[in-house]
C-alpha cells in the first residue's frame, strides 16, 4: 500500500502523525521538524520528495552523501549528518551539513572543532547517547553526559544544541517511551548544569514518531516511511 503512494501523500501522512502527536501532548506541530532520512535514496527520490514540500534531509555515510549533495546543490535543501562519523572523515564533510547527530566523543568532537575553527566556522553538534548502554551502538553513557557535553561547549568551533538518542529497535512502537522520556530528562538536566539552552532531542523513527513526540523530540528522524523499504545496505 505505501509503495503506491507518490511522495506528497507519504509526507502528507507522516506530518499528520506528528500533528496528532503533539495535539495528544499539548505540543505544537512547528516544535518538531521532519528529518528525512534518505541514506540510500537516489538523488532522485530526494528531489521528488523535496517537490512535495520536505526540505531538511538526513544522512549517514559521508561517501554516499557528498556526491548525492553535489548532484542536489542549489535546489535549497538543508543537509543533516546522522550517522556514525569516522574521525578520518570530518576532514570532508566540515562546513556541509548544518547540523551533526552524532558526536559521542571528545577526540570526535575535537577533530571537527579544529576543522571547523580552521573554516572560520561554528559547527552545530548533538551529543550522541546511549541510554541502553548497547555495546554495538555509538554514543556515552549517562554517567559520562556531563563531563563530555561540558567539555564540548567549551570548544569555540563547536555549538552544542541538545542530544540525540537512538535507541534499541523493539517492533513495540511503546517499547522505547521510557527511554525517550529519559533523553528528555538528561538534557534538561544539562541544560541547567551548564547554563545552555539545549533546544534540541532528535529521537524517534517511522515506527515510534508518536511516541518519541510525545516526549519530547524536537527532531525525528524518518526514512521508510517517506521514502519506502531502502533499495540498498552500504
Amino acid at each position: 500500500m505505501q509503495d503506491a503512494m507518490t511522495p506528497r501523500q507519504r509526507l502528507d501522512a507522516v506530518r499528520e502523525r506528528i500533528a496528532r502527536a503533539c495535539a495528544r501532548c499539548g505540543r505544537k506541530p512547528e516544535e518538531v521538524t521532519l528529518v528525512a532520512v534518505s541514506k540510500t535514496h537516489p538523488a532522485e527520490a530526494v528531489l521528488a520528495l523535496h517537490q512535495a514540500g520536505q526540505n531538511l534531509f538526513g544522512e549517514s555515510y559521508v561517501q554516499e552523501a557528498l556526491p548525492k549533495m553535489e548532484a542536489l546543490a542549489g535546489q535549497g535543501l538543508a543537509w543533516h549528518f546522522i550517522g556514525r562519523l569516522q574521525k578520518n572523515k570530518v576532514k570532508y564533510i566540515a562546513g556541509k551539513f548544518d547540523l551533526l547527530h552524532t558526536i559521542d566523543s571528545l577526540e570526535l568532537a575535537s577533530i571537527v572543532h579544529k576543522k571547523s575553527a580552521a573554516l572560520g566556522l561554528v559547527q552545530p553538534v548533538l551529543l550522541q547517547v546511549n541510554l541502553a548502554h548497547e555495546e554495538q551502538k555509538a554514543g556515552c553513557g549517562p554517567e559520562d553526559a556531563e563531563a563530555l557535553a561540558r567539555a564540548i561547549a567549551g570548544l569555540d568551533g563547536l555549538r552544542l544544541d541538545g542530544l540525540m538518542l537512538m535507541p534499541p529497535w523493539d517492533p513495540d512502537p511503546e517499547a522505547n517511551r521510557g527511554l525517550f522520556a529519559q533523553a528528555r530528562q538528561l538534557r534538561d538536566a544539562l541544560a541547567r548544569s551548564l547554563g545552555l539552552a539545549l533546544p534540541e532531542l532528535s529521537m524517534g523513527m517511522s515506527h515510534d514518531v508518536e511516541q518519541a513526540v510525545e516526549e519530547g523530540a524536537t527532531l525525528v528522524r524518518v526514512g521508510t516511511d517517506l521514502f519506502g523499504q531502502r533499495p540498498c545496505a552500504l
